[in-house]
């Protein structure tokens, strides 16, 4: 498994590499992708804004972003490489204080929710979208269960987590 974490615009509070990189290994084992490649970046309003308005033709930020390498006229040549996941940090530290929950337990979620969109899973109908918040649930769980090595400290989900993703309402935005 390849995992490319860059961490951009930061440091973000409440955001660690190392804690970030334990729940992303563990949500890509969960989905049974151990020899993908996949790259995530954290990063700020302006530059997904920039990547949304460009790729999107949408004039706004938005939490996460997702380019599957799949996708498009060579996605045939992908291979293993799932493609990129970009998440903005103070867009999810907004949702998270909507949410009452802590922003890596947002952070969290948006990654796994991105990670899916590389795998193929899309939310256009409400029994799509409700499949796919019970998957994004289930790689929450894994990620938070995640072993910690000894005498690291680490935080887990909150439970606020969980019981959102598996309301049945259609997403407020399209997600790509």
């Amino acid at each position: 498994m390849a995992i490319a974490l860059t961490l951009q615009k930061g440091p973000h509070q409440g955001i660690k590499r190392q804690e970030i990189m334990r729940r992303l290994k563990a949500m890509v084992t969960a989905v049974e992708r151990d020899t993908s490649e996949v790259s995530f970046v954290l990063t700020d309003d302006a530059v997904v804004h920039q990547l949304n308005k460009r790729y999107r033709g949408k004039d706004r930020p938005t939490d996460v972003l997702a380019f599957a390498m799949h996708e498009g006229e060579f996605g045939e040549l992908a291979g293993e490489l799932l493609g990129d996941v970009i998440v903005s940090v103070p867009t999810a530290r907004k949702q998270a204080e909507e949410r009452g929950i802590g922003v890596l337990d947002e952070v969290t979620m948006l990654l796994a929710h991105g990670l899916l969109h590389l795998l193929g899973w899309d939310h256009r109908t409400v029994a799509e979208d409700r499949r796919m918040r019970v998957e994004t649930a289930r790689l929450c769980t894994a990620a938070s269960a995640a072993l910690v090595p000894k005498g690291e400290k680490t935080r887990t989900l909150s439970s606020k987590v969980v019981p959102r993703s598996l309301k049945r309402q259609p997403p407020k935005r399209a997600r790509p």
